[in-house]
């Protein structure tokens, strides 16, 4: 019996607030100025310097959730999001996890058959890391690069990370959603959501499943995508890769 296959698709969308300083402490915002001249001792996570909030920041992301539809918490937290790499000198992230600002908001989406739903998990503030830049090697990748190279003015700028439900069913609806939100936010002049200058960034989370079911079955998640054509075609590339793998009796991975 041959088995008609859905896609199940969530995005993570990153946005650049463009405030004019950064998220935690008064170091100015800004694309193209020389690298690490937009710095100071909290950005750079020097012992004893203290962060402090961004209030616009705040405003602004409180601004986006109810544009979303978002419930608006009264009460949110910051936490310590570890990890270990050279971009973020901390060794851990400030962002939001157990009470972020915003949740259960909702975007429609126009489709072919009519308006789909696509839920708004959270949309929670947090810093964003330094860039790198790999030296030598084949990739332009940290692997088989001779040396990094990082830049901190990009470290510490506000980011809103908005994360929907694994609603979307169709790269053109994944598409078409990306589109309507960078419609929104530029609407309420609080980024400039160009991919281009990484100030808006789409991770895709995909995954397929019998026709019909409710499994949520294992997803990949695919990255580094640098426009909204590129983000529908990488996820028609992957779907049409995990229903091979399902057909012919492999696993996703």
């Amino acid at each position: 019996m041959e088995v008609s296959w859905e896609p199940v698709i969530g995005l993570e969308v990153h946005v650049h607030l463009k405030t004019r300083t950064k998220m935690f402490c008064r170091c100015p915002v800004g694309f193209g100025a020389a690298a690490n001249t937009q710095t100071c001792p909290v950005c750079l996570a020097f012992p004893g310097a203290l962060p402090v909030v961004n209030r616009i920041a705040v405003e602004w992301t409180l601004k986006l959730g109810l544009a979303l539809g978002c419930e608006v918490a009264e009460h949110a937290v910051f936490s310590r999001k570890n990890y270990f790499y050279f971009d973020n000198p901390k060794g851990y992230q400030i962002s939001q996890y157990d009470l972020p600002f915003c949740t259960n908001g909702k975007v429609l989406v126009p489709t072919a058959d009519g308006d789909s739903v696509v839920g708004i998990v959270r949309a929670h503030l947090e810093e964003d890391a330094a860039k790198t830049v790999h030296i030598g090697g084949r990739t332009g990748r940290i692997r088989g690069a001779d040396y990094s190279l990082v830049d901190f003015n990009r470290g510490g700028t506000p980011l809103v990370e908005i994360v929907t439900a694994p609603d979307i069913g169709s790269a053109e609806e994944a598409k078409r959603f990306l589109q309507i939100l960078r419609q929104t936010i530029t609407e309420l002049g609080i980024s400039d959501a160009e991919m281009e200058k990484g100030t808006l960034r789409v991770d895709a989370n995909v995954s397929v499943r019998p026709t019909g079911s409710k499994e949520l079955r294992t997803r990949t998640e695919l990255k580094n995508m640098n426009s909204f054509t590129f983000v529908a075609r990488g996820i028609d590339a992957e779907i049409a890769r995990q229903i091979a793998l399902w057909e012919s009796g492999g696993t996703v991975r």
